[in-house]
């Protein structure tokens, strides 16, 4: 018997289905729709910026560094482009394989391996890595026939720092070198991250540091459409990067260069400034490096060459070093004297080559009595009896106030940084400066040897240079600077940096005429008297020698019997012309002797170049560099006919054949011998050779 269906229940159920299947396909629906609101409203933005980012890049456009130029706009620092072989790590499977496989096709040198992988510590996995720079057109071609075995691989154009002259003036203009770690962290937590984006240089001493934002100028940016493979397809949008400005300094490289040849292989700075405005002309540190080594990053051997070397050619001497001034003291003594009322010019000691105090005897260089000597005649002949008495007699308080405003032992605020302060001693210095009770007093006749430029006293040439320009204009301070402008690399306008205001000491006239007095007849007279015979101008200066290791009161100097680096330096400050003084300086070669025979005609050259545009002779630079000059040997040439080979921006002729080097180097080596055989300058008798 057919059983009959209940159709009113099936009918029943098959409604909640479709109802229940309905509100499945409707909540769907509903979920959908929501989600698409989601993404179309509310993720519209952020779904639309990642679509963009997929489909463009967003590429920073390194600016061009600013130049660097000399006051006669000579360029010292410059770019060029070349191209790069960069490895991305994060992109090559086996990096050790891939390197192998490139040594065959482009010249990889060990240094250059190194050099990556000191950067692969440095850098971040996926951030492109140079393994060779400077890549000819040859290996360009080369490398790009075979370019699809090397994913991760890629020649890049990329800009180089160039300094045409090398060596010269590598203190002051300083260098670039990839940006560290803790530099990045402090680009990252300043206001300039957005600015160095793509950049992976900056400067790192001298003016390439402290003039690092004005020569860094500003990034620009691209917008590229990418393929799927992330290859630029076509450009969209540019907005160009701005070139750093051009910085000019006060410095005349030429002036430099010849400072530089006259020091020869031997160490010692010299600072020139013009007295009435600070611009620094010249600023020598030697021995130099060479600041191209640091471009690419420095190889190992070259760094431990220069970081090793018993010279360092890393301190910047006329800004770092610190050195006792020796006589080169006494001319800032006297003014010292006359300013507080401690001595009269006329006021004569009797200068029997000794002054005892306290049971100890300090005896004057040479032992060389002078008999009576007033203030003029103490300068003139050195008398160190004489400032041994004037030191006692002001006590170290007051000589340090006098001494403070000078700027000895102070920071003066040149414009680069590094510069150390050095010690102008007083009693509250040594109270912070030893921790010791004993040690913290102090005693009477620690104050006798301060009265001659030595003992605590150690000063930069920076700061000799600076006092030196301070006294001869009358008490008129300026603050040293290297940089006196920066041009517009766009409109092409000079803008001067203007100087700081000038501060008076407050320095009686009548007072500094009397020391500017007794300064010239040093050069007329004194102890730098055969240096500066027949000079087409009157000059002013003080020799002095400065001890680099203490000799005992019983011994005597002999640097014959010494070691090459525990012998006195030679020290000397100058200013010309006399009357009206255009250029100051301070001077010092290092073990060098006396100041009279070794530092002295390194002033008087420099001196004959800037008033009379006087070149010396190359019979006479080998005597400067020998240290066995007096007045200028031979005839002198025209400094114009030797701007020729310094002119614009192009660098010094290239290196001569091995046939011309043979031959220079013979003639000088005959110029040497003839010169060894003159009688070596000596002051006159009845001076201290200082």
């Amino acid at each position: 018997m057919t059983e009959l269906r209940n159709v009113e229940a099936d009918l029943s159920r098959f409604r909640a289905r479709v109802l229940v299947a309905s509100l499945v396909v409707l909540c769907a629906f509903a979920l959908l729709a929501a989600r698409l609101v989601y993404l179309q409203v509310y993720r519209h933005a952020d779904l639309n910026e990642q679509a963009e980012s997929n489909r463009t890049a967003i590429v920073p456009i390194v600016p061009n560094r600013g130049l660097i130029l000399d006051r006669n706009g000579i360029v010292l620092a410059t770019n060029y482009s070349a191209y790069t072989l960069e490895i991305t790590p994060s992109k090559v499977e086996n990096l050790e394989e891939t390197i192998a496989a490139l040594e065959k096709i482009i010249d990889i040198q060990l240094r250059d391996k190194r050099r990556f992988k000191r950067l692969r510590e440095e850098s971040k996995n996926f951030e492109s890595l140079p393994i060779r720079t400077r890549l000819t057109d040859e290996e360009v071609a080369r490398f790009a026939a075979q370019r699809f075995r090397f994913p991760g691989v890629d020649i890049k154009a990329r800009l180089f720092r160039s300094y045409p002259y090398g060596e010269l003036g590598s203190h002051v203009v300083g260098y670039i070198g990839r940006i560290n770690q803790a530099e990045k962290e402090s680009i990252e937590d300043s206001d300039d991250e957005g600015n160095y984006r793509g950049t992976d240089y900056i400067g790192k001493l001298g003016v390439e540091q402290s003039f690092e934002q004005q020569l860094h100028g500003t990034t620009g940016v691209e917008q590229v459409e990418t393929s799927a493979g992330g290859r630029a397809v076509r450009k969209l949008a540019s907005n160009p990067a701005t070139p750093g400005n051009t910085v000019m300094l006060s410095l005349d490289i030429r002036l430099q260069k010849l400072v530089e040849d006259m020091f020869g292989d031997r160490r010692g700075a010299l600072v020139a400034m013009d007295p009435k405005t600070g611009d620094v002309l010249a600023f020598v540190s030697k021995p130099t490096f060479d600041p191209n080594l640091f471009v690419d990053g420095i190889d190992t051997e070259s760094w431990q060459a220069l970081n090793e070397s018993i010279d360092k050619p890393l301190l910047n001497r006329a800004l770092r070093g610190t050195y006792p001034p020796g006589s080169t003291y006494k001319p800032f003594m006297a003014m010292a004297a006359l300013q507080t009322g401690k001595r009269s010019p006329s006021f004569i000691i009797n200068d029997n080559a000794s002054w005892t105090f306290g049971g100890h005897t300090f005896r004057s260089h040479g032992d060389i009595a002078l008999g009576s000597v007033d203030m003029y005649r103490a300068i003139v002949k050195s008398s160190n009896v004489y400032f041994y008495s004037l030191a006692n007699d002001l006590g170290v308080d007051a000589m340090h106030d006098f001494m403070k405003p000078l700027g000895f032992g102070q920071i003066t605020g040149i414009d680069i940084n590094g510069e150390v302060r050095g010690v102008l001693p007083s009693q509250e210095w040594k109270r912070k400066a030893y921790k010791r009770p004993e040690q913290q007093k102090w005693y009477p006749g620690e104050t006798i040897s301060l009265g001659i430029g030595q003992g605590y006293n150690t000063f930069t040439m920076l700061q000799l240079a600076q006092a030196t320009a301070t006294l001869v204009n009358g008490g008129v301070k300026h603050k040293p600077r290297l940089v006196i402008g920066t041009q517009d690399p766009v409109t092409r306008v000079m803008h001067p940096l203007p100087a700081d205001p000038p501060e008076d000491l407050g320095y009686k006239p009548e007072n500094v005429a009397i020391v500017r007095k007794a300064l010239v007849g040093v050069t007329q007279e004194g102890t730098s008297a055969r240096v500066f015979a027949g000079a087409g101008y009157l000059s002013g200066g003080k020799t002095g020698t400065a001890q680099a290791v203490t000799i005992g009161q019983k011994d005597k100097y002999n640097g014959a019997k010494m070691e090459e680096h525990q012998r006195d330096h030679a020290v000397y400050m100058a200013f010309a012309p006399a009357d009206d003084p255009k250029i100051a300086l301070a001077v010092i070669v290092e073990n060098a002797g006396w100041g009279a025979g070794v530092a002295a005609p390194i002033a008087r050259r420099v001196f004959d170049y800037v008033l009379l545009g006087q070149y010396p002779s190359e019979e006479d630079m080998v005597a400067v560099q020998k240290g066995l000059a007096a007045a200028p040997i031979g005839q002198p040439r025209q400094a114009a006919e030797m701007a020729g080979v310094m002119s614009g921006s192009n660098p010094a002729p290239g290196p001569t054949t091995a046939a011309a080097a043979a031959a220079a180097k013979a003639k000088a080596a005959a110029i040497a011998e003839a010169l060894s055989k003159l009688p070596p300058p000596m002051a006159a008798a009845g001076i201290n050779p200082d």
